[in-house]
């Protein structure tokens, strides 16, 4: 894009030590502005300032070279051919300088010329240079016989980086005196970005805390750099690397963060830290002495500085660093949260940490730190928490296409998160989902903290039976298993409660078939008294639940639990509360009056404690008196019911028996079974065996856990028995049965 007074190019490119990062240029009659798209760093040349103008054919397409008078030098990559004459156009008119088209030596041979031009080494073949190395990106030079050795600074984005390279220097024919591998050397370290700590330092703050890098460290300011001198590591921080400054009042009102963004960051092994972080306390002060004069003081840094400074740590360490660095610190702007601070809680990843919400992005602390622009996001995203429904999560998406999750963000702040990101502009992804009014639907925890003002504990079984006696879920009126009918069908195919596989068809007398009719009438009655008077079981949940167990019945006689110091205090100030507060729902009152009782002193709480802990001793007398009394009880209980025992077969033994009976026949017991109809053929022959059997007390064949239980609280007659073979069989019966 261009007009009369400006060109603006997107999409250029900046190389920084290996790596290229796209940008915006912007060229105007005042200098040329390069803004980073990555870091957002903006390097402002002067007009008057510009020494040369180059241009190139290279392998983006063409470079432009720009020269300053100090010797610095800026390269943007990224034109097209089409744009060399609106730039030499442009360049003439308000520079008055010519933009110069270059030509770079393909050849490829490695025998050429080192020149040194200001802060570049120009390797030239045939005058024509093949390549040039900022010297600033040297980290190490060192020499042998004929060799110099070049070691540089790694950039962790560049996706190939330039270790090492080593120059063979002839000796000098021309003048044996002169060393030409030290002069290539000495050259090379009067630009090279080789930090030693040499002279005395303008201050040092002693045992400074820094959580990234992790530990405490001497921070020494010197006129260039930064010294971070520790127990085991030492880093030097030139201030050209500084990019911003901030400074962060923690979320508890007593710390501060003072945050150092970097770049290229601090390394530590294959450790990057891209931020410096210092946390003070905000009580702790100092008094300083800067190694400057007045004079000093007044001329480098126009009175920002004064030779002794006194006040907080985090205040005067900022205030330094603000003056060395010569930029401005950027701290939290208007937004506050629902606890009036600047921070909101959260986590990313498995660290917890703080996210502030400023006036031209956001920034996380502490681990890992993270800063994000306005001008880099896409999107922010609020989204429900999986972990709980108290909490929601925080996205932030950029337009690099990186997601950033800040969770467990609790949901009073989200109309404070929501208001802010829409005034701000930023593009909220889900703004039609009210997440707000979902959030509010959630469980009411408050509301569960009080209890009815009955004495009794609260039940929360009965709570959940009258929940789904509302929702419309009814009581069933089946028996359990133990319980249940065991029905089985006779050979005519009726229904009897009596199993008749084995009886046979002999004739049974009137008078007996009477009284088994009675016997069936005054079992039926029991069956229904015993189904009235037997709770109602619940069905099985929706969900496939075991039924729930009938819950035990509170002893009436049981000593009151004892009460807390907060309830014994609440008991007795209830009724002024609800004075106080008439529109107020019970939940309400109850929070209300734990917000009273953490405001109340230690002193306020005394008497309601001692109160506590006589409550407390009353109650653990009161319960082992009630679990002596209740042992005393249950052995008299036990001797009564041990009597009771003895009288009842005493009984049982005395009965006397109305007529021989047989043990009950059991299927498959072998010869003394016979088959329907082998009985049925029997009966015309030996009729003297059927009547004997219709005189004999006959026995039930029961069936399951319910027929068992039936015979001995019934106490009933046996009715019918398998028919003997013989007048043996039947002897022997009654043998086995006196024995």
């Amino acid at each position: 894009m261009s007009s009369g007074d400006t060109l603006e190019f997107d999409q250029i490119y900046q190389e920084n030590k290996g790596a290229m990062y796209d940008g915006r240029l912007r060229i105007s009659k005042q200098g040329i502005v390069f803004k980073n798209n990555k870091t957002g760093k903006v390097d402002n040349l002067s007009g008057t300032d510009l020494n040369l103008t180059h241009w190139f054919r290279v392998a983006r397409g063409y470079e432009l070279k720009v020269g300053l008078k100090s010797g610095a030098v800026f390269k943007y990559d990224g034109f097209k051919e089409s744009d060399f004459d609106k730039l030499s156009d442009f360049i003439n008119k308000n520079y008055k300088m010519r933009l110069e088209e270059k030509e770079l030596s393909v050849k490829g041979w490695n025998w050429g010329t080192a020149k040194f031009k200001g802060p570049l080494l120009s390797f030239d073949i045939d005058n024509m240079s093949a390549f040039e190395i900022p010297l600033g990106n040297v980290s190490h030079c060192a020499t042998s016989k004929n060799e110099v050795a070049l070691e540089f600074h790694q950039n962790d984005d560049a996706d190939v980086s330039l270790m090492e390279m080593r120059f063979y220097v002839p000796p000098n024919q021309d003048n044996p005196e002169i060393d030409p591998v030290q002069a290539f050397h000495d050259n090379v370290m009067d630009k090279a970005d080789i930090i030693q700590a040499t002279g005395d330092a303008i201050c040092i703050f002693k045992e400074l805390q820094c959580l990234t890098p992790r530990g405490r460290y001497d921070v020494r300011i010197y006129p260039t750099f930064l010294h971070l001198h520790g127990k085991t590591f030492d880093y030097k921080l030139p201030y050209t690397t500084v990019l911003r400054l901030f400074l962060l009042p923690h979320k508890d009102q007593r710390q501060m963060f003072f945050v150092v963004s970097l770049d290229p960051p601090i390394k530590q092994g294959q450790t990057r830290y891209h931020f410096l972080i210092l946390q003070f306390s905000k009580e702790e002060d100092m008094t300083l002495e800067l190694s400057l004069s007045e004079e000093d003081c007044a001329d480098k840094f126009e009175g920002k500085l004064q030779k002794e400074m006194s006040g907080p740590v985090y205040e005067i360490v900022s205030r330094v660093m603000k003056s060395m660095v010569n930029r401005k610190i950027t701290v939290p702007g208007s937004f506050k949260g629902n606890s009036g601070t600047s921070a909101v809680s959260c986590s990313h990843k498995a660290g917890a940490g703080f996210l502030y919400p400023l006036e031209r992005g956001f920034i996380y602390v502490h681990k890992p730190p993270i800063h994000l622009r306005f001008d880099e996001i896409s999107c922010v995203n609020f989204a429900r928490g999986v972990a709980s429904n108290r909490t929601f999560d925080f996205e932030i998406e950029t337009k690099s296409g990186t997601t950033y999750t800040f969770s467990s963000i609790e949901k009073e702040e989200y109309g404070k998160l929501f208001d802010f990101t829409t005034n701000k502009k930023l593009r909220v992804k889900n703004r039609g989902k009210n997440l707000l009014n979902q959030l509010k639907d959630s469980v009411n925890y408050d509301e569960d903290m009080m209890g009815s003002d009955d004495d009794a504990q609260h039940d929360a079984y009965m709570e959940r039976v009258k929940a789904e006696a509302a929702a419309g879920i009814s009581d069933d009126d089946d028996s359990s298993d133990d319980e249940e009918e065991d029905v089985d069908f006779n050979p005519d195919g009726s229904g009897s409660d009596i199993a008749e596989e084995y009886d046979s068809n002999a004739s049974i007398s009137s008078s007996d078939d009477d009284e088994e009719d009675e016997e069936k009438k005054e079992r039926k009655k029991k069956k229904l008294e015993k189904a009235k008077n037997k709770p109602a079981k619940r069905r099985k949940t929706s969900d496939g639940g075991r039924k729930r167990k009938k819950r035990q019945k509170k002893d009436p006689n049981a000593p009151k639990k004892s009460m807390t110091a907060f309830m014994l205090w609440l008991n007795a100030t209830r009724s002024d509360l609800r004075k106080e507060n008439p529109d107020a729902s019970i939940g309400e009152i109850g929070k209300i009056a734990g917000e009273k009782w953490r405001a109340m002193g230690p002193s306020d709480k005394e008497e309601w404690e001692q109160k506590a802990k006589e409550d407390k001793e009353r109650y653990k007398i009161a319960m082992e008196e009630y679990q002596a009394k209740k042992e005393e009880e249950g052995s008299s209980e036990g001797e009564e019911s041990d009597q009771a025992e003895k009288k009842s077969k005493k009984t049982k033994s005395s009965r006397p028996k109305s007529s021989p009976t047989k043990s009950p026949s059991k299927a498959g017991a072998g010869a003394n079974y016979k088959s329907k109809e082998y009985i049925t053929s029997d009966s015309d022959s030996d009729s003297s065996n059927s009547d004997s059997d219709s005189e004999k007390e006959k026995k039930p064949k029961k069936k399951g856990k319910k027929a068992k239980k039936k015979s001995e609280d019934e106490e009933e007659e046996p009715i019918a028995s398998t028919p003997p073979e013989s007048e043996e069989s039947a002897d022997d019966d009654d043998d086995d049965e006196d024995d």
